[in-house]
């Protein structure tokens, strides 16, 4: 007669398949669909990039320095892009690694790092411009000081002012090659909706600018192919890596592309070092953002 193995060894034999399984499954396509929960690692770079408004991960809970929770996860499951861009939960603001520091890297398809924006968090972290809560917390910088000496309203909530301000004066010191994709810039706070969407802009919460037009790329400006969106970009590496070494993304990283368009997002990028000194509008009515 055969003896049947005993709880403890089915148990473990079990487990030992689901990992085999595991091991050998296909890879989750990058992109804006959510496959799987968020790394620790992802959500403690989030606390560790507000540290004046974020207090920890508690489970699913994002805890606030004034005891605000939010979910992390909706539990809506996986998502298909459109979703994603239009209804995010924070964890999937996160989904996408946001290639820093990269060369000239042509974005998947579908892959958006950092487009999709938690209205809640947003709103909770900078103000909803909408209610008259951004404006009194911005900042004037001066863009390119010795080139342009444009002024320029970004939120102060984060240091963010500071943080372009510091970015102005490295783009401030390169040749003058640079200047024609900087001057002017076309804008920084405007409470905004997103064009065809009743959500608001990141340059409605004071965080983005956007540089000079006449030498930038727009997905919805470029030529299209069946299925697919042909990528465009002549903004210079050298601009996008100072932006980024002060927490902003570019949306030149984005398969929907928007070259002239940064804005501060640090938890999608490496620890900012700190900064050596602080900064002492125009508005944007360009591209979705």
């Amino acid at each position: 007669m055969t003896r049947l193995p005993s709880l403890r060894t089915a148990l473990t034999l079990l487990a030992a398949s689901a990992q085999a399984v595991c091991a050998h499954a296909e890879p989750a396509e990058t992109n804006g669909a959510k496959t799987a929960a968020t790394p620790a690692a992802d959500l403690n770079r989030l606390i560790a990039a507000y540290p004046d408004a974020l207090d920890r991960i508690d489970g699913n809970w994002l805890i606030w320095r004034d005891g605000t929770r939010m979910a992390l996860d909706d539990g809506t499951g996986p998502k298909p892009f459109a979703a994603w861009l239009a209804t995010p939960d924070i964890e999937d603001t996160l989904a996408i690694p946001y290639p820093a520091g990269a060369g000239p890297i042509e974005p998947a398809r579908e892959s958006d790092p950092g487009r999709a924006r938690n209205t809640v968090f947003f709103d909770k972290m900078y103000g909803d411009c909408r209610k008259g809560e951004v404006r009194g917390r911005l900042r004037q910088i001066v863009w390119l000081p010795t080139k342009a000496g444009q002024r320029l309203s970004v939120t102060s909530v984060n240091g963010v002012a500071d943080r372009l301000d510091a970015v102005s004066k490295e783009l401030d010191a390169l040749p003058a090659t640079f200047d024609t994709y900087l001057i002017p810039s076309a804008g920084t706070y405007n409470c905004r909706t997103i064009a065809g969407t009743d959500r608001v802009s990141a340059h409605g919460h004071g965080i983005a600018i956007d540089l000079a037009v006449s030498q930038s790329d727009y997905w919805k400006w470029g030529a299209k192919t069946p299925g697919a969106i042909a990528y465009r970009n002549r903004i210079p590496l050298e601009i996008v890596h100072i932006f980024e070494r002060h927490g902003f993304i570019w949306g030149g990283r984005w398969y929907h592309y928007d070259t002239m368009h940064f804005e501060y997002r640090p938890e999608l990028l490496p620890p900012l070092a700190p900064l050596t000194g602080t900064a002492d509008a125009t508005p944007s009515n360009l591209p979705e953002k």
